[in-house]
């Protein structure tokens, strides 16, 4: 009977967080196809040219990161292995360059707009994860330039195939996508409940504690944090959609913990997936995370005596 309450519960839990979650999703989805279709994700690369010269790339490179950023990285990564044939190659530490940016900033629409579901600012969120990308390139092509290091061509490792054109397969293949998301989070819920069960949730608190203490997360968010910084921010933020229903988390643990996160998600599968272009993980991986954690850690302290600024989710 335990059991059977124990099933019912997540599947409960799992359905109202999947359900929170597609009311942010679907219709920022809807909208994105309709710029894609339209062709307008050209004119947003526009403004992006001037921080691709500073980050050393060439100007084009505005287009495949305008993707990234309003679509997902997938779609970025189709347009510029698209663009390849018609380009001078670019270098190891341009593509890790590039790709690093990319990380900080890419599918935002749908993005920050569940983290503004989880009460913080959804503008304040694409700013930071904006600013961290340009950050981060000017410095990365200022360490790469005054080294040296990664001159040599980048090679692309795999190439994806094109998706089918038309309304229909875009449409069921998003829906398809929706469901996984439920499994993703049912599967997440679960994996909560026992690690909780077990105490490995406060054993893993208890180790991770030094860390997110200094950059400014509480102990009730750490486990929500860690499964995010690995699997991804839609999925963390379904959970943390969850436990601010239950008043588990405060203000300041989510607006930490989802920065975070947005700065530094799905470490393994999209690092991987950026190493397919050529990248390098000392950018993609390493230098990305010891950034966000720093980047985090001084935000932190910027608005430990005004936490609620920090976190209001006003717009």
């Amino acid at each position: 009977m335990n059991l059977v309450n124990t099933c019912k519960a997540l599947l409960k839990d799992a359905v109202s967080a999947s359900f929170d979650l597609y009311k942010v999703m679907i219709p920022v989805i809807i909208i994105v196809k309709l710029l894609q279709e339209l062709d307008l994700i050209q004119y947003l690369a526009v403004p992006l040219k001037p921080i691709m010269s500073i980050a050393g790339l060439p100007a084009e490179m505005g287009l495949v990161w305008a993707t990234s950023i309003i679509v997902n990285l997938y779609s970025g990564l189709i347009v510029y292995i698209s663009m390849v044939p018609t380009m001078d190659p670019l270098s190891v530490a341009q593509i890790t360059t590039l790709t690093t940016m990319m990380l900080f900033a890419h599918s935002l629409p749908v993005e920050c707009k569940v983290a503004q579901k989880c009460g913080v600012s959804m503008t304040g969120q694409i700013v930071v994860r904006m600013v961290s990308a340009f950050l981060i390139g000017f410095l990365m092509n200022l360490v790469f330039t005054k080294t040296g290091i990664f001159a040599e061509q980048s090679k692309i490792l795999w190439e994806p195939q094109l998706p089918e054109a038309g309304i229909l397969p875009w449409a069921l293949n998003e829906a398809n996508n929706l469901v996984y998301l439920f499994f993703i989070i049912l599967t997440l819920f679960a994996i909560m409940r026992l690690l909780t069960y077990y105490g490995i949730t406060e054993k893993l608190n208890h180790l991770l504690k030094p860390v997110l203490q200094a950059i400014g997360i509480g102990k009730d968010a750490a486990t929500l944090t860690v499964l995010g910084l690995s699997l991804g921010i839609t999925y963390g933020g379904g959970l943390i959609i969850h436990e601010v229903k239950s008043d588990k988390l405060s203000k300041r643990d989510v607006f930490a913990s989802l920065t975070l996160m947005g700065l530094a998600h799905a470490l393994i599968e999209d690092t991987l997936l950026m190493m397919l272009l050529g990248a390098h993980t000392s950018g993609t991986l390493w230098t990305r995370l010891i950034f966000a954690i720093i980047f985090v850690a001084i935000m932190m302290r910027f608005y430990s005596n005004e936490p609620a600024k920090a976190v209001q989710g006003t717009d």
